[in-house]
């Protein structure tokens, strides 16, 4: 049975059961601790497939001269896509406004937002090998000390060799360990679609988000399963868009029911390969800068649901919205510590660093119920770009091996 429909049926499942279950405190508790449970089963293998994929990428991609220019193109891509998908949010969330979010008296808190020192320090600890050994969570120190290890691997190949081969094994196990997760996903995916389900039932009853859930999931879909595909369409030789979208629905669930960009990666590095015959030195190196950097899909949600917020107190003028989305494509580029949380984490930023009164440094308390469809989203918008941009690098680049439909997963 293919990955997709082993996903849909546990999704579907999983919703049934949801909706069935009471909203009670100790069936939340216990959800609670099974998706817990559930997300460190998806992100297993995340790290070591991640290490020797990159590092063998980074030495093939150093041997053939092609690093550096796959760099500047897959980072070009990541601030044009992030500029579209940011702006084009705000500008349908200030063409068709939700209606306003009924204030409540809330009480500012302390808060967890972007440590942005603690990001830059974590990528150079005093133990290079330390980063191996962490939670899985933060990806990016464990990107750099592939980059260095891969750069070795160049010095001196009468030395290198021998580990090049020994790398380049370990590459291919933990690859085949990875898929072994993504074929069991089908059952995990139950325990978070039920969780999913039974928080998104209390929100429909309580009536109070319907315009902006409604707004986001219009918006999501036609920008990930219309917008994008349609935008293939400028690839030489042509292609038919339909048919990469189709190969891509694997990690769209993972993603949405997830909300985890770290549980979803080792569904979307599967994907590429057996879907699309990406070759491992183009996605590994596109995996790694999109998962990390583009986090376009989690800034426009944040974006969005802040102007709701502003709304809901007062007006907005244009201004401010512009200045809106270059605070977003700037908190976009810094939420790589928070692979699970993350259009939360960036409308807490958003309502910190935006200025105004402390209702709007507070405002982000109002759509806490809501938080789990916000993550849904934004997470669901950013694998999707990861994996349109990752096929569009291939096929600029030529790292790519049309499959053939039969054989998607």
């Amino acid at each position: 049975m293919k990955v997709w429909i082993k996903l849909l049926i546990g999704s579907v499942l999983g919703m049934v059961i949801g909706f069935l279950l009471p909203n009670t405190e100790s069936v939340i508790a216990a959800l609670q601790w099974l998706e817990k449970f559930a997300i460190g089963i998806g992100r297993y293998a995340v790290i070591p497939v991640l290490v020797f994929s990159l590092t063998i990428a980074v030495y093939e991609l150093r041997m053939d001269e092609q690093f550096w220019s796959t760099v500047l193109k897959n980072i070009l891509l990541i601030i044009v896509a992030s500029v579209f998908v940011i702006f084009s949010g705000i500008f349908v969330t200030s063409i068709f406004s939700p209606g306003r979010i009924p204030i409540e008296t809330i009480e500012q808190i302390e808060v967890l937002g972007i440590d942005v020192t603690a990001n830059i320090y974590d990528i150079f600890p005093s133990n290079m090998l330390s980063v191996l050994t962490g939670s899985g969570s933060y990806l990016f120190p464990i990107c750099v000390f592939a980059f260095f290890l891969g750069l070795g691997l160049n010095y001196d190949r009468n030395y290198s060799k021998p580990i090049i081969s020994h790398i380049d094994s370990l590459s291919r196990i933990f690859y085949h360990i990875a898929s072994f997760f993504t074929e069991i996903l089908g059952f995990i995916i139950i325990v978070l679609t039920a969780f999913w389900a039974v928080r998104f039932n209390s929100v429909l009853q309580a009536k109070v988000f319907k315009d902006l859930i409604l707004l986001l999931g219009i918006f999501s879909v036609t920008l990930c399963f219309v917008i994008f595909p349609l935008l293939l369409y400028f690839l030489k030789p042509r292609i038919n868009p339909w048919r990469v979208l189709y190969g891509l629905l694997g990690p769209a669930f993972t993603a949405f029911f997830s909300g985890d960009i770290n549980f979803s990666i080792p569904v979307l590095i599967r994907h590429t390969k057996e879907n699309f015959g990406i070759r491992r030195r183009s996605s590994a190196i596109s995996l790694a800068l999109f998962s990390t950097f583009c986090r376009c899909g989690s800034a426009m949600v944040a974006a969005a649901a802040f102007i709701v917020i502003i709304k809901s107190y007062s007006w907005i003028a244009t201004a401010n919205l512009l200045l809106i989305g270059l605070h977003a494509f700037v908190i976009s580029f810094l939420l790589a510590r928070h692979p699970g949380e993350g259009a939360y984490i960036a409308l807490i930023a958003l309502c910190l660093t935006y200025g105004g009164g402390d209702e709007y440094r507070a405002g982000f308390l109002l759509l806490k119920p809501l938080a789990f469809y916000l993550i849904a989203i934004g997470t669901f918008i950013d694998i999707m770009v990861n994996a349109f941009g990752t096929y569009v690098i291939a096929r600029l680049n030529g790292f790519i091996e049309e499959k053939n439909l039969v054989h998607y997963i």
